[in-house]
């Protein structure tokens, strides 16, 4: 019976779990703050081997251990990388002195990104530099984000891979980048 039923079983599971810790991740979006891109209870796919050969883009959503507690996985938009100077001037994001629209996919909508002055990385008109092996991240719905602006930087080692595809709610069905 075991060799039928047993063996068969072992070599399935071990496949799966190493396809999710290495390859391909599932994972469900908790909070609002990637709204409209992502919403509250999306599952989405994640890539988790395209970063081993290449670097993240502008623009793509990128999942990664949180800076503050690397037990919690974040999810927002990568806006700028190592050497990149960042400025949020009337509500706009600049990176490199241009407008975050222009450099990221088209595709993506304008957004307005709400600054505090308590934030670190968020003050009106603070211009910085990201330090090297880092990445500057934005949640798509800017008043309901956790991010770069108040957090800082997030270190190239505690990327995870980028969303790839919502695969439900069925509707949703669809490429997240």
């Amino acid at each position: 019976m075991w060799k039928e039923w047993g063996e068969p079983f072992l070599i399935a599971a071990l496949i799966a779990m190493t396809i999710r810790t290495f390859i391909f991740g599932p994972y469900k979006i908790p909070t609002g703050s990637m709204i409209p891109t992502l919403l509250v209870g999306d599952r989405i796919f994640v890539d988790k081997i395209t970063y081993r050969f290449r670097q993240p883009n502008r623009g793509e959503i990128i999942v990664f251990k949180y800076p503050g507690d690397e037990k919690k996985d974040f999810i927002k938009r990568l806006v700028a990388m190592s050497g990149d100077s960042v400025e949020i001037r009337d509500g706009e994001a600049l990176v490199n002195g241009k407008p975050l629209t222009e450099l990221v996919d088209p595709k993506v909508p304008k957004k307005y990104y709400y600054n505090r002055n308590d934030w670190s990385y968020g003050r009106e008109g603070q211009k910085f530099v990201v330090p090297p092996d880092s990445f500057f991240v934005l949640g798509d719905n800017s008043a309901q984000s956790s991010d770069s602006r108040n957090w800082g930087f997030v270190s190239k080692r505690h990327l995870i891979g980028r969303a790839v595809l919502i695969w439900w709610p069925l509707k949703r069905i669809g490429f997240s980048n």
